[in-house]
């Protein structure tokens, strides 16, 4: 995993450690716009974001954080132009091949969460063997969201849990969060505590529908390629001044 040198691999001291979230998610917008404002072609614009991805993933291992979760490929981006899509599935399975050694050197445990039956072949190998290499690694949980909609999501955990009562294997008046969960694609990872999105849009676009439900969102008009570690300081910085509450009112006095 070939990183910028400039990478801060000690917190900055205004940032509280204990108080930095545990979970960061990110929607990764931008890119094409990135691209076309530097006179490239958009594919130049998902090559540079592979580069910001990996810089945010070492700076999150560097300061503490647990688990990262990026929104690399949701359902909806099979509508993009068939080269675009082409190129981005060969992509993944390069950056993959190419980087795992490294994240296996580095302590990343990686995971892949969506519809991954739809995906290539060869994709799909790649990514099988990355979660087994990467699997007793303990430094940081990166969580790659490929072919995933929230929507989606939930709707085959309903249709699971449905099954399962139907079968008989589970009563009605069992099913609760837990049970819920159980059956999502990111079962057995925590929530985010943060959701970044790059770019200036005001929307979740389909991410992390449930599990997003009580994470702070932070928005930023920077471009993905250009989210540099000093971008996500200003977001931790801004994390931290916000007082999480859950729903609940604080005591007066």
């Amino acid at each position: 995993m070939t990183l910028n040198p400039t990478v801060l691999d000690v917190l900055p001291a205004d940032l509280d450690v204990q108080r930095l979230p545990k979970h960061v998610a990110v929607i990764m917008d931008g890119n094409g716009r990135w691209a076309q404002r530097q006179g490239l072609p958009r594919f130049m614009g998902h090559r540079r974001g592979v580069d910001t991805l990996k810089q945010l993933l070492r700076c999150c291992k560097d300061w503490g954080i647990e688990a990262l979760t990026a929104y690399a490929f949701s359902t909806e981006n099979w509508g993009r132009p068939m080269a675009e899509v082409e190129f981005l599935m060969t992509l993944f399975e390069r950056v993959l091949r190419r980087e795992l050694q490294e994240m296996v050197d580095e302590g990343v445990q990686i995971h892949f969460v969506g519809d991954l039956q739809a995906l290539p072949n060869s994709l799909q190998e790649e990514i099988n063997r990355a979660m087994v290499a990467t699997q007793h690694n303990t430094k940081i949980k990166f969580v790659v969201a490929t072919n995933y909609g929230g929507r989606r999501e939930i709707l085959q955990a309903c249709r699971a849990i449905a099954h399962k009562v139907q079968q008989g294997e589970l009563a009605p008046e069992a099913i609760d969060e837990g049970v819920f969960e159980h059956h999502l694609y990111t079962a057995g990872i925590s929530h985010p505590d943060l959701l970044i999105r790059t770019s200036g849009e005001m929307r979740v676009s389909n991410f992390l529908l449930w599990q997003v439900a009580y994470a702070e969102i932070y928005v930023t008009d920077i471009l993905w390629p250009d989210f540099n570690r000093a971008a996500f300081h200003l977001a931790l910085h801004d994390y931290q001044k916000r007082h999480r509450r859950f729903g609940k009112v604080e005591p007066e006095g």
